[in-house]
């Protein structure tokens, strides 16, 4: 019994010299100032891993749109910038709206965004399509249809919205009719297209008639993200035709503008023309 207790007293020998030996290894090599790193079979040291594993700093939301510097932005003036659209748009009709005015604001993502309608001096899309909501036997139908309304009626145009046939551009609703347009339950579908016919901004109307004339060669604008777009003109419009467009316009976006509240922080940035190659257009 013996011959185990002396093996295993050599072999507790032979690990403090093995203990002994890296000892010294180690420190020549912490002297000669190399630099002893323990890598994983990645390749990557622990200490990455570790960078790696820290929780990283979330970046701060923008509460405001971006803005581009106008210092280096080309700008032209109306008829420069006229001439420019309509060499790239050679061989349209020029009946065609092809002038796009984009309002650029300084503003809040959160707050409130301006909507409207205005008559323009001149109209640009006369081809609008119109749906009067109203009994389809009386003399508001007859009144609607005179003043160039597409579709008129209820049940039909109910049953035809919820099967997914939207034939038209714009939707008005009559006094009497609007407890049924709401029973029908029209919102979820024409909500969300900007179509459903509300008091408050004035397509739940009582002279259907005098309504469609003034959506006939009207124009609606609202502002997504930021932006103001609206159509202000044909391929075929003078300068002086589309110098009134825009100045009608532009007075009542400033209009809209003054009537927000005092905390609301909205201004003008810029206004382009955005159909074909977008141009800063001097007014």
């Amino acid at each position: 019994m013996a011959t185990p207790g002396l093996t295993t007293r050599a072999l507790s020998t032979q690990h403090l010299r093995t203990a002994v030996q890296l000892n010294a290894h180690l420190s020549a090599l912490r002297h000669a100032n190399f630099a002893l790193s323990l890598r994983h079979a990645s390749g990557k040291s622990i200490g990455d891993n570790r960078a790696r594993d820290q929780p990283k700093k979330k970046k701060r939301a923008r509460i405001t749109f971006k803005e581009y510097s106008l210092k280096n932005a080309e700008q032209f003036s109306l008829c420069d910038a006229m001439r420019y659209i309509r060499a790239f748009e050679v061989g349209r009709p020029p009946t065609s709206p092809k002038y796009d005015l984009a309002v650029k604001f300084r503003t809040v993502k959160n707050g409130p965004v301006v909507r409207n309608r205005l008559r323009l001096p001149h109209a640009v899309n006369t081809s609008i399509r119109i749906c009067v909501i109203c009994p389809p036997d009386s003399k508001h139908a007859e009144a609607a249809k005179k003043a160039g309304a597409t579709v008129v009626g209820e049940e039909t145009v109910f049953d035809a919205v919820k099967e997914g046939r939207i034939e038209f551009d714009r939707c008005l609703c009559h006094q009497e009719s609007s407890g049924k347009m709401n029973k029908a339950g029209l919102g979820r579908i024409l909500g969300p297209r900007g179509l459903m016919p509300s008091a408050k901004f004035g397509t739940i109307v009582k002279d259907t008639g005098a309504a469609v004339k003034g959506l006939i060669g009207g124009s609606e604008y609202r502002e997504r993200n930021g932006v103001l777009r609206l159509a202000i003109g044909q391929l075929g419009f003078t300068p002086e035709e589309m110098q009134a467009n825009i100045k009608s316009f532009m007075t009542e976006v400033k209009k809209d503008l003054n009537l927000l509240s005092d905390s609301v922080n909205k201004e003008i940035h810029e206004v382009v023309s955005s159909f074909s190659p977008g141009a800063d257009a001097l007014f």
